[in-house]
């Protein structure tokens, strides 16, 4: 298992969720809360193979909350 720990400040929980729904074919994912953080652990048929959907997952999930702040009201 490979856990991710996601800053709040950073990411943005609807483009996580986005994201989870997108690779969910690739491995299996547990959600938790903190209070600075989103944590995902990511299981999947091999160490590799967790750690490549994990990297994977974190990149899309960030891109995604690039765009949706570009998008929003008051975004230069």
């Amino acid at each position: 298992m490979k856990e991710l720990r996601l800053h709040r400040k950073l990411y943005r929980g609807t483009s996580i969720d986005e994201a989870l729904k997108l690779y969910a074919k690739y491995a299996t994912f547990e959600q938790a809360e903190e209070p600075d953080y989103w944590v995902v652990r990511v299981t999947a048929g091999s160490p590799a193979r967790e750690e490549r959907v994990a990297g994977e997952l974190a990149n899309y999930a960030l891109g995604l909350t690039i765009v949706a702040r570009d998008k929003s009201p008051g975004a230069g």
